[in-house]
């Protein structure tokens, strides 16, 4: 029995959105060419209606008993069956697109939810959508994301912040202010008199 599958390489990207993406969230779908797993034999590396025979190889155990004579003696040792993997089964006809391996190169779209109130230099992890490797565990995907900074606000943990520059007039008389909104709209803000 294998004791532990091999896992594939994780893959890091950046992802560049801007100040109001980063409140309100966005999805966005990123094409990167990596390992995947093969669609057409589901990763096993056999034709689907062929199936599998056992591995000549190791008996179909999954390991291969060895025997060395040196001069201190007979050493027995067991290891992974190179044939099958260790699968003890091999397919009795390949599978035309990955050429029996389970894995194959391609590019892959991934859909990846950017949640609302994200910072600067976050990172999300996607599980399983990195390298594929055959008869393993597919790595993760890590996106970090760079905000764009805005011409107005600015953030304050979930608060948002602009700063307002008024005449001196206004600050001693008061005034109203048309202030526009992240979400594109206005809002009328009272400045009081003799505000500091």
């Amino acid at each position: 029995e294998r004791t532990r599958a091999e896992r594939g390489r994780d893959i890091s990207i950046d992802i560049n959105i801007a100040f109001e993406e980063s409140v309100f969230g966005v999805e966005r779908a990123v094409l990167i060419a990596k390992t995947c797993t093969c669609e057409t034999c589901a990763g096993s590396g056999a034709q689907k209606d062929k199936g599998f025979a056992s591995c000549s190889s190791c008996n179909g155990s999954g390991r291969v008993r060895e025997t060395h004579t040196s001069i201190f003696g007979t050493l027995n040792s067991v290891r992974e069956c190179a044939e099958c993997r260790g699968e003890g089964k091999i397919p009795k006809a390949m599978c035309a697109e990955c050429r029996g391996v389970g894995v194959v190169k391609r590019q892959e779209e991934i859909a990846i939810r950017i949640p609302s109130g994200i910072n600067d230099g976050e990172v999300i992890r996607l599980s399983r959508m990195g390298e594929a490797v055959p008869h393993g565990i597919s790595g993760d995907l890590y996106a970090r994301i760079h905000v764009a900074t805005h011409s107005v606000f600015k953030r304050d943990g979930s608060n948002l912040i602009a700063d307002l520059h008024i005449k001196l007039s206004d600050a001693l008389l008061g005034a109203e202010y048309a202030l526009p909104t992240i979400d594109g709209g206005k809002i009328t803000l009272k400045i009081p008199a003799g505000v500091s």
